[in-house]
């Protein structure tokens, strides 16, 4: 019974394998085949979704869908949380272009037999801005904010030693001054370990393949007191209501959608260095298709923690676009109980909008 048992598991895991791999193929096909040809380009709301989140990511030119153990990993792909050990707080902060500041929040916690959960809270601030009208064309006076927030509670558990898969449900919110607009929405992901190419002759580090798609979920349209004006409906007739208030009915938006299909290889592990390259193929519902390739050296000290040096180029193949090379680096300290700080830093490059900077507390219990 147990011989036929282990020849079912077998045949199943040929059978996703395959699956897999042939989609990994179409996906890369597909974004090398069409990376030039732009598709409903700015058609989307809450565009901050696109923002990545975590400096080990973002350095690695955002190649981060098949890796596994971190917590920012809740933005990337939800079924690498499956891969954490131990508890984790993570806090981001990311100043990005013209005065706009990303933050990020997450905590993590993991039951043995049951699998990970963990909580998000993502915010982009846009700063304080001046209000103007036709008439106060340099301004009234006042000031305005824009925000957008999103909250998201995370699942994943593995299924095997060498599947695992994540969900999250996300709550996602727009608010320029008195106007607002809210979404609901979910991210999906697998993580397939295939053990091939593993120099150690582990399972563990073997090739990597992650799959996931962000952003699924309802549209977005804004609505507030911001939106009520005086209209005249018969502008040219005297003697009817010259200044009814009337409110603008928004168009609705869809959030920003993007498939991810990657794969990462350790080409060297040993008890002091390891080596990790990624190459990530993304399929967005508001751009061309474009591929993410990254890579990460870490060099450990066992029981004092590791050092990681990390490289990466974003959205290759796309001929429209302001990204390119990024840089990071960080270090893991271990300390008695299973405690650990992570300190992590990224550089990404914007093209003419300058250059962006990442920065990452984690906190491990």
């Amino acid at each position: 019974m147990s011989e036929l048992k282990k020849h079912i598991n077998i045949k199943l895991r040929r059978r996703i394998l395959m699956t897999v791999f042939l989609a990994i193929a179409l996906g890369f096909i597909g974004a090398g085949l069409r990376a030039q040809e732009p598709y409903r380009v700015g058609t989307t709301a809450a565009n901050f979704l696109e923002i990545g989140i975590g400096s080990d990511g973002n350095a690695m030119g955002e190649a981060y869908v098949s890796m596994v153990g971190n917590l920012s990993s809740v933005y990337w792909n939800p079924a690498g949380l499956a891969f954490i050990n131990n508890n984790e707080v993570l806090f981001m902060y990311q100043p990005w272009v013209v005065d706009i500041n990303n933050s990020f929040m997450a905590v993590s916690y993991t039951l043995p037999l049951a699998g990970t959960f963990a909580l998000a809270f993502n915010q982009v601030s846009y700063g304080e801005m001046p209000v103007t009208t036709l008439e106060s064309q340099e301004g009234t006076g006042e000031l305005f904010t824009a925000n957008d927030f999103s909250f998201s509670l995370t699942y994943s558990r593995k299924l095997a030693q060498w599947f695992a898969f994540g969900a999250s449900a996300k709550y996602i919110t727009s608010r320029i001054w008195h106007t607002a607009a809210t979404a609901i929405a979910a991210d999906l992901g697998v993580i397939v370990n295939t053990g091939f190419f593993s120099p150690s002759g582990k399972h563990e580090n073997g090739l990597r393949i992650g799959m996931s798609i962000s952003n699924y979920g309802s549209r977005m349209r804004y609505d507030g007191m911001d939106l009520l004006f005086p209209i005249d409906i018969l502008p040219e007739e005297a003697g009817n209501y010259s200044a009814v208030k009337g409110q603008f009915n928004l168009q609705e938006w869809e959030l920003p959608l993007i498939f991810r299909i990657g794969i990462s290889v350790q080409p060297i592990v040993s008890r002091h260095q390891r080596l990790t390259l990624a190459v990530d193929a993304l399929h967005p519902n508001n751009n061309a298709e474009s591929v993410n390739v990254g890579a990460e050296y870490a060099i450990v000290m066992p029981g004092t923690g590791s050092f990681f040096l990390r490289g990466g180029y974003k959205s290759l193949f796309m001929r429209e676009t302001e990204y390119g090379a990024t840089f990071g680096a960080g270090f893991l300290l271990r300390f008695l109980g299973n405690y650990g700080i992570k300190v992590d830093y990224a550089f990404k490059p914007v093209g003419i909008l300058g250059n962006t900077h990442s920065y990452t507390l984690g906190v491990t219990f």
